[in-house]
């Protein structure tokens, strides 16, 4: 994997942030989603970095970044810190201004991003996710019972620590391999690294403190951002899975038009893991809109 890339590890103001980079043109960064890490665009990037710098990076709490403590208000998880700390990374590499795209978990660091620094996003594209505050307050029985992580990893430490830690081959097997595709999208490479991830007991608190800090401080960010007025201002381009349950329970498109200001979207033919399920459909409909080229709809 990432034959063509380069990997590093940068200390950004202090913490570690592990990436990997290849390929020549304008910047973009990758970000990926629960419980993975950046090998999730494995099967795009070689393509990805025929057009820009690519940089994918681990986030704060995954692979192999760093891994703090969580405060008590779980602030140094807000996607605010850690959208902040991408923002620094591509700085720090010599990006004033760069594209996003961003899957799951990341998505939700990239719109924070896109809210947060307007001028240094030029183009944002989320997979598989609708707002935070829009999922949570809009919960139903399907979607509860469908992302049941939700609401279980949010409960104080230690309790989900503790149980995760336990046995973090099941939770991985089991967390990704129920969705509609199964275990099938993922390479034995790829599984095994998020595996390797995983069962280090600072990845399980991190990811907790993540979704702990989804469920307080990152909504109170984004109501205050609703009673502004702010709305996301870059080109944004939403896209999901027909399979999964974010287009089945919620109404992405019409979510993202309540916080974007130019915003498309489509469902591809696949579940939530696009970039590892449905990679030629994921290249097919983000590089024109990446390239700012004109957007084709993908049946």
């Amino acid at each position: 994997m990432f034959e063509h890339f380069t990997s590093h590890t940068l200390d950004v103001d202090g913490s570690p942030v592990h990436y990997v980079r290849g390929g020549s043109g304008p910047a973009l960064l990758l970000l990926h989603g629960h419980p993975q890490t950046h090998v999730i665009w494995h099967k795009v990037a070689d393509q990805l970095a025929r057009h820009f710098t690519v940089i994918a990076a681990d986030l704060r709490g995954y692979g192999d970044s760093a891994k703090p403590a969580g405060l008590p208000d779980h602030s140094n998880y807000s996607k605010r810190e850690m959208g902040n700390e991408q923002v620094r990374l591509m700085q720090l590499l010599g990006f004033e201004h760069f594209l996003v795209m961003a899957h799951d978990r990341g998505g939700r660091v990239a719109y924070r991003m896109a809210l947060d620094h307007p001028e240094r996003i030029t183009r944002l594209v989320v997979l598989d996710i609708a707002p935070t505050l829009a999922m949570y307050e809009k919960t139903d029985r399907q979607f509860a019972t469908s992302y049941f992580h939700w609401f279980f990893l949010i409960r104080p430490a230690p309790f989900p620590e503790l149980l995760v830690s336990g046995n973090p081959d099941a939770y991985l097997q089991y967390t990704i391999g129920e969705r509609s595709a199964g275990l099938a999208p993922f390479t034995p490479e790829a599984y095994a690294e998020y595996l390797r991830c995983l069962r280090d007991p600072a990845t399980i608190h991190g990811i907790c403190e993540d979704y702990r800090a989804s469920a307080s401080i990152d909504l109170e960010h984004e109501r205050a951002d609703l009673a502004a007025g702010k709305r996301i201002t870059c080109p944004m381009l939403a896209l999901w899975g027909a399979d999964g349950v974010v287009g089945r329970c919620f109404d992405p498109l019409a979510e993202w038009q309540l916080l974007a200001e130019q915003v498309q979207g489509q469902a591809l033919p696949c579940g939530h893991y696009i970039p590892e399920e449905n990679p030629a459909g994921l290249l097919a409909a983000t590089l024109p809109f990446l390239l700012g080229q004109t957007q084709t709809p993908i049946n």
